[in-house]
């Protein structure tokens, strides 16, 4: 379905959902690349053409590309009831605007603060991303002096203003990120209402504080896809210096980008001249881009029972696609939890014990984009907790607590849960809670072998449970017997010499030979 408003077609507005919320998107222009638009802190994509000026940079991208715009969480027409999302939680929104649109891959292009939840996704999904466009923006906002001094001092009069005036005649908003655009009295006339529109008053602090927090540098390293940097020069809300930064950085990871500057101080970019911005995203996305893998389909298995380790296609996940062992002490710690969430402060603590600094949830938003990239997705995440997607992934320990028969209980439960961490006390009630269960089970195996005599099912249970625990009685004593009436009576004497051993550890007196032949 489509409208008018004066002369101009305006797109349909579509709803996605993503976590627990809904995601305002629109799909608009006929061009053979496919762009996904990140926004600034806040907008209104549908009031946003109706503004002459904003609708021409619309018109101009449409002119090459296919263009998926949304609102995201918080702002514009997205949902606005919960809390504003982190960065981790904003790769999210993306992903379902995507998944909703059916798009599997497109061009990503974040704008403002935007970018480091563009750089997020890229290096978080890289097989679909062709491409990464950060525009008057970085992989952070502020750099590490600024961000500090924001942390340490008090609000400043001009945050105050820039608050206090949202929404209303006294704006100052245009000043800061448009100063081309201050003096255009219908523009300024309509900007108030538009921001009405964009984000609540009440809301405006948790964004700018969430803005000024977001931090993407460390996955930088992971951003596989052609990567175009354009900003202006003078621009007055996110320095040049912060791209230039992301440059160098991406430089020295050996990542293909290219870094375009041109003239101009506004910060927005319908504000100014256009044309340089819109060449250099026109060339880059419809140029020649370099071969890329098709997008995995496979299901992702994740098996923790008597071992670590996590399999797309069936094949086993590189350690070096991890990027550190922390990222896969998180995905551990989510196992665990089955399904429940787990706090963001509780994996702070078991990520960075004892550390304190203001950049842990920076620096766990790292680990989630490491997961997610690992997983494909399957992490449910807000603003307090951490959760896996069971309906995303195969978990061998919840397929094997699904089962019901005794017989494939044991023989499909491979060894202890994250044996590797067996010293860590968070992995200890679930082990122990799976072993009895196993334990359990093979009792009753044994059990209904012993009443038909069936020797080979008693040595294959009992040396399991054996394996499981050198103390368990009724294995050594059933393996005793059963080794002796099937005439092996060298192994069943070997058997009864572990039994007397293991029950002198515990001062226990064995059973007699006699007794068990």
């Amino acid at each position: 379905m489509w409208w008018t408003v004066g002369d101009m077609i305006t797109p349909e507005i579509r709803f996605a959902r993503a976590t627990n919320s809904t995601i305002a998107y629109m799909v608009y222009g006929e061009g053979p690349a496919t762009i996904c638009a990140v926004p600034p802190m806040a907008q209104n994509v549908e009031l946003a053409w109706n503004s002459p000026v904003i609708r021409r940079m619309f018109e101009r991208y449409a002119a090459f590309s296919r263009q998926i715009a949304f609102d995201k969480r918080g702002t514009g027409m997205s949902d606005r009831s919960l809390d504003i999302p982190g960065l981790d939680e904003r790769v999210d929104e993306l992903t379902a605007v995507m998944d909703h649109a059916g798009v599997d891959r497109a061009y990503i292009h974040g704008l403002s603060e935007g970018g480091p939840m563009a750089v997020m996704f890229a290096a978080t999904y890289p097989d679909r991303v062709d491409g990464l466009i950060l525009e008057g923006t970085g992989a952070s906002l502020l750099s590490d002096d600024d961000r500090q001094r924001r942390r340490t001092s008090e609000r400043s009069d001009e945050f105050r203003r820039f608050v206090a005036g949202w929404g209303t005649p006294d704006s100052i908003t245009l000043r800061h990120f448009s100063p081309s655009l201050a003096a255009d009295p219908d523009f300024s006339a309509w900007w108030p209402t538009y921001e009405r529109q964009a984000a609540n008053r009440d809301s405006l602090e948790t964004l700018m504080d969430l803005s000024a927090d977001m931090d993407a540098r460390e996955v930088l390293p992971q951003v596989q896809c052609p990567v175009l940097i354009v900003h202006r020069r003078g621009d007055v809300a996110v320095s040049i210096e912060r791209a230039r930064e992301t440059y160098d950085l991406l430089v020295d990871a050996g990542a293909d980008v290219e870094f375009v500057e041109v003239d101009g101080d506004d910060h927005y970019t319908y504000a100014g001249d256009l044309e340089p911005i819109a060449a250099a995203i026109e060339r880059f996305t419809t140029g020649t881009v370099r071969e890329r893998a098709p997008v995995r389909t496979g299901t992702v298995e994740i098996r923790t029972l008597g071992v670590f380790e996590v399999l797309d296609g069936g094949e086993p996940i590189a350690t070096s696609e991890w990027g550190s062992r922390r990222a896969r002490t998180l995905l551990k710690r989510l196992v665990a939890a089955e399904g429940w969430p787990v706090t963001r402060d509780e994996l702070i603590e078991l990520l960075w014990p004892d550390e304190l600094s203001d950049r842990l949830n920076a620096r766990l938003s790292v680990q989630l984009s490491a997961v997610r990239r690992v997983l494909r997705g399957a992490v449910i995440a807000d603003r307090s907790s951490v959760r896996l997607d069971l309906d995303a992934v195969d978990v061998d320990l919840v397929r094997w607590k699904r089962l019901t028969d005794d017989v494939a209980i044991v023989e499909q439960y491979p060894g202890e849960f994250l044996p590797d961490d067996r010293y860590d006390d968070w992995t200890a009630p679930l082990r122990e809670s799976l072993r009895a269960r196993f334990v359990e089970a093979a009792h009753r195996v044994l059990a209904t072998a012993s009443a038909c005599d069936d020797a080979t099912t008693i040595d294959r249970v009992a040396r399991r449970l054996l394996d499981s625990d050198r103390y368990d009685e009724r294995a050594h004593t059933a393996l005793v017997s059963a080794l002796h009436g099937a005439g092996r009576h060298g192994e069943a004497r070997t058997a009864y010499d572990a039994y007397t051993a293991a029950m002198a550890d515990l001062g226990v007196t064995p059973a007699s030979a006699d007794d068990l032949t």
